[in-house]
């Protein structure tokens, strides 16, 4: 929901809506690869992507992924005392196997207690319904996220990325994925060059028009040791300034609808690894600063939303006239 104190609906706000309380993630690398990576469709990833995936610097991949909860849930009960979790399978593509060592890989997140969910991050042309069965099966009673990296709604940026998919796979994951009782989380990156303004809103009102439940948008870094590393450091490209970036947030969330779970608005790196833009660094900045303008546009996600009915409209999608109106700023 949104308030005037969060004018955008934070994904610690679902959380507690949800469960009663706060519910912290547990991250882990259960070794997947990606078609990207292994020949498949590309050698290497795509071109911003390191050699850990996006796993979380502390996950010991070389770790089984029980233990790997383990270590997880004993640094999360130290800081924040809580009692509920989320396994994240965040390292590379997630579901890049046959249903059948998904099945066994998954059955390791069982028999945790207070283990109330599970987020499972991949690529929208590694998914189909035999996997998406064995996801069901397997968590049976738990929330359900999977989260799929479309990047971009413009074909140009996923050639230039190298993904390797179509803005169609992202449309058929979707679809797939509607059969089921899983959350949708879409994962976008703004200041891709050769992206005007108005390009990266696209892409969030395309995602506004498909009915996604979550979204995480992460601001384009370059990263020690990748493709995009290299191609900046030959031919330095601009990326968005702090106060641009922040700006285009704020536009992206008026034209969301309330109803979306906002999980990220800026994407984070080791500082030893990131060669540029050096602000992200500063992430509690950041947020603090897209709160600030938003309150001093005076607006609120979903503000400017253009309410047409989409492709993949739910009931649980269509609550956002509920919070509107008893949440309005």
């Amino acid at each position: 929901m949104t308030d005037f104190q969060t004018p955008y609906y934070r994904f610690s706000d679902y959380l507690k809506e949800t469960f009663g309380e706060k519910v912290y993630r547990v991250p882990v690398d259960a070794g997947f690869s990606c078609p990207n990576r292994d020949g498949t469709k590309g050698i290497g990833g795509c071109i911003y992507c390191d050699s850990r995936g996006s796993a979380a610097p502390f996950v010991r991949r070389d770790r089984s992924v029980r233990e790997q909860i383990e270590e997880g849930m004993r640094r999360v009960l130290k800081r924040y005392k809580t009692r509920k979790f989320i396994v994240y399978f965040q390292a590379f593509s997630n579901t890049y196997e046959s249903p059948d060592v998904l099945e066994k890989i998954y059955s390791q997140v069982l028999g945790f207690g207070g283990m109330v969910g599970v987020a499972i991050a991949t690529r929208p042309d590694c998914v189909d319904p035999l996997k998406l069965d064995v996801i069901q099966k397997v968590f049976e009673g738990m929330h359900v996220w999977m989260e799929y990296g479309l990047q971009s709604a413009h074909e140009s940026s996923l050639a230039w990325m190298q993904r390797g998919h179509s803005v169609d796979a992202f449309k058929r994951a979707v679809a797939m994925t509607r059969a089921y009782p899983f959350r949708i989380c879409a994962h976008i990156i703004f200041g891709l060059p050769g992206e005007t303004p108005e390009m990266m809103l696209e892409t969030v009102r395309f995602l506004a028009r498909m009915g996604i439940d979550d979204l995480k948008i992460h601001m384009l870094h370059v990263l020690k040791g990748t493709r995009l590393a290299r191609v900046y450091e030959q031919a330095p490209f601009k990326l968005l300034p702090m106060e641009e970036y922040i700006s285009l947030i704020c536009d992206a969330l008026e034209i969301l609808p309330p109803s979306v779970v906002i999980q990220r608005l800026t994407g984070d790196a080791p500082s030893e690894n990131l060669v540029a833009p050096k602000w992200i660094l500063k992430k509690q900045e950041t947020l603090s600063e897209i709160r600030e303008e938003l309150i001093r546009r005076g607006t609120h996600q979903g503000a400017a939303w253009q309410r047409v009915p989409t492709t993949f409209q739910t009931e649980e999608n269509k609550t956002w006239r509920v919070r509107e109106e008893k949440h309005e700023l």
